[in-house]
């Protein structure tokens, strides 16, 4: 039986954060209930016959909606599938919707990472941005996590974000690592068309640090990070030995997942699709068990754009493109395959390559969007 990764997507938030483009919706409380019935009959209609190693529920804030419903969706993705006796589940978690009880209940049901969004400790700041919570809040979730006995925990913090100097930032890396989670992931703040963070950057309301200061914030958590015990594994995520994201690291080994739930996607069989992002829409068509009237193809690869997208995605990992991974996947060898794509990065110090690796240079790590463009 094949091996596959499942995400579950839970579209419902206390309030939308101002940076946010992911599917997700506050105030409709409503729809929850129904929502949830029609993910179990989306799940019950999948085809069984894989053996899971990964199922990830993001949203959305997954910990918004009671922890009787994710009990729910996992018992029925148990009932469906077969579930690897080692397999990582894991649930993203905000302050502010979550209490003891719902954390001993999402370890009842079998979840064994916490993912919990802090973003930044500065309270102002997670003001600015749309965030729900403080940062003693964090803490308190944070502690309660430890509590109840989840012991793989990721943190979430973000930079570049509105008024953030390098010594707040520096401020909030400090504080988390005397937490010790096993994970940490960094992300910059990207300023997405139709948000609310758009409107207030254009309308000036709000400044960004400049881009010279963002990679010194970056460089800055890196080396912070590097030097208490964290591996730098891949451009944004950082974890203690063997506490990688084993989710996250299948997609960019290319491995499959099946996505559930409202505008979820998938990967099977050199096929890309994801559902539908119209909650009604969604609905409407699992209701009336038109489970493919919320399917929506993507792109179907060929041979030369699955190589290419392996190029893409294994860049960006640390350890870059395994040679030999390559070579037995696609039996090419990848530097002879794109050698003049790797002539000019390498030329241009964006890239380095040995006997076993492919992989990115300091300067690549700063430039990687010039990397991506050699192989999209």
């Amino acid at each position: 039986m094949k091996e596959l990764g499942i995400y579950v997507h839970i579209p419902f938030c206390k309030s939308k954060c101002s940076y946010c483009d992911f599917t997700s919706f506050a105030n409709k409380e409503k729809v929850i209930e129904k929502y949830i019935e029609c993910l179990k009959k989306e799940i019950k209609n999948k085809e069984g016959n894989y053996i899971i190693n990964t199922i990830y529920i993001g949203g959305g804030t997954p910990s918004f909606i009671e922890s009787k419903y994710i009990k729910e969706i996992v018992e029925t993705i148990k009932s469906k599938f077969k579930i690897k006796q080692e397999a990582e589940i894991t649930i993203e978690i905000n302050p502010g919707t979550v209490n003891e009880e719902k954390l001993k209940d999402y370890k009842k049901t079998g979840i064994n990472r916490i993912s919990i969004g802090l973003q930044s400790t500065n309270n102002k700041i997670l003001k600015q941005i749309g965030r729900i919570h403080t940062y003693e809040e964090f803490l308190n979730t944070y502690n309660l996590a430890k509590k109840v006995g989840f012991k793989n925990i990721n943190v979430d913090l973000m930079l570049a974000l509105p008024s953030q100097t390098l010594e707040e930032l520096e401020d909030s890396v400090q504080k988390v690592i005397k937490l010790e989670p096993k994970h940490i992931s960094v992300y910059s703040l990207i300023i997405e068309e139709g948000t609310k963070m758009q409107q207030l950057v254009d309308s000036k309301k709000i400044q960004l640090p400049s881009d010279e200061l963002e990679r010194k914030m970056y460089w800055n958590i890196k080396n912070k990070l590097e030097e208490n015990g964290y591996i730098h594994y891949e451009i944004s995520n950082f974890s203690k030995k063997g506490f990688e994201s084993k989710h996250n690291t299948n997609c960019w080994n290319q491995k499959e997942y099946l996505g559930l739930g409202l505008s979820a996607h998938s990967y099977i069989n050199n096929e890309r699709f994801c559902n539908t992002s119209n909650i009604e829409e969604y609905i409407k068509n699992v209701e009336n068990n038109n489970f493919k009237g919320n399917i929506q193809i993507c792109e179907i690869q060929n041979e030369e754009e699955k190589k290419k997208e392996y190029m893409l995605l294994a860049l960006r990992k640390l350890e870059g493109v395994d040679i030999g991974e390559f070579k037995n996947k696609f039996v090419d060898n990848p530097i002879y395959l794109y050698r003049k794509e790797l002539e000019k990065l390498v030329n241009e110090d964006l890239i380095e390559i040995d006997l076993n690796n492919i992989k990115l240079t300091n300067k690549g790590l700063d430039l990687a969007n010039l990397v991506w463009e050699e192989f999209v």
